[in-house]
């Protein structure tokens, strides 16, 4: 099983992997809102690396990436900015071990928010299994709804 460790994407191997795995997940996605405008897919590498983000892998053990979280930090907390799985990977529970680290080892006790497609029920199911509250849905662009999700940090 790959186990969670931070990326460095200035390290050109795994910026690639990264670009690479997040397109093909977002592709996915996709597929499944029916909606093919998502911001990440006409991402290119350049930009991905130049986001303000701080990233973390599911990384096998022969250095392969098989999923990725990455999110910044807030004045009230953290905002997952996006979380992608291989797609040879799905199903194996990659998604459920990067939330959980970083739930409990990077940011532990901190408001996290995240949002996905209303209709990516492979997401919206991880989050509420993971005791987030489903918060508003909103439609950032005609033809997308998106779900907002929130985790309460703890005193």
């Amino acid at each position: 099983m790959p186990q969670p460790r931070p990326l460095d994407l200035a390290d050109d191997a795994t910026a690639a992997a990264v670009h690479r795995i997040g397109l093909a997940a977002y592709a996915v996605e996709a597929e499944l809102i029916g909606f093919d405008g998502i911001p990440a897919l006409g991402e290119g590498l350049a930009e991905m690396r130049a986001r303000p983000l701080r990233w973390l892998g599911a990384v096998t053990g022969a250095g392969a990436v098989a999923g990725f979280l990455a999110w910044e930090e807030t004045r009230d907390g953290v905002s997952v900015d996006r979380l992608c799985v291989d797609p040879a990977w799905f199903r194996r529970g990659i998604a459920s071990l990067l939330v959980r680290h970083a739930l409990a080892e990077l940011f532990p006790g901190r408001p996290v928010e995240v949002t996905t497609g209303a209709a990516n029920t492979p997401a919206v199911a991880l989050y509420e299994r993971l005791g987030f509250t489903r918060g508003p849905d909103f439609t950032p662009v005609p033809g997308l709804r998106m779900a907002s999700f929130a985790l309460a940090g703890t005193p």
